[in-house]
């Protein structure tokens, strides 16, 4: 893969990254994200630490292809 491709494809990852964390920031406290305030709390307390979980997976993986990208470069 072309060193240009693999650079615009982790700015485009990165940048998704954070409109998901601006929407998920904007959306909580005009109670978008909340079904009712018994349950929904729990449920908006589950989807952030999904995201959380997923961002970190994420940021692994973009560790990975970066070291692997290095070592093709050397």
């Amino acid at each position: 893969m072309d060193t240009d491709r693999i650079e615009g494809a982790l700015k485009r990852i990165e940048s998704a990254m954070e409109r998901i964390a601006t929407a998920r920031e904007t959306a909580a406290p005009q109670g978008q994200l909340t079904g009712g305030p018994a349950g929904g709390s729990a449920r908006v307390v589950e989807l952030v630490n999904t995201h959380e979980k997923l961002r970190e997976q994420v940021a692994e993986s973009l560790r990975e292809i970066d070291d692997l990208i290095g070592k093709l470069e050397e």
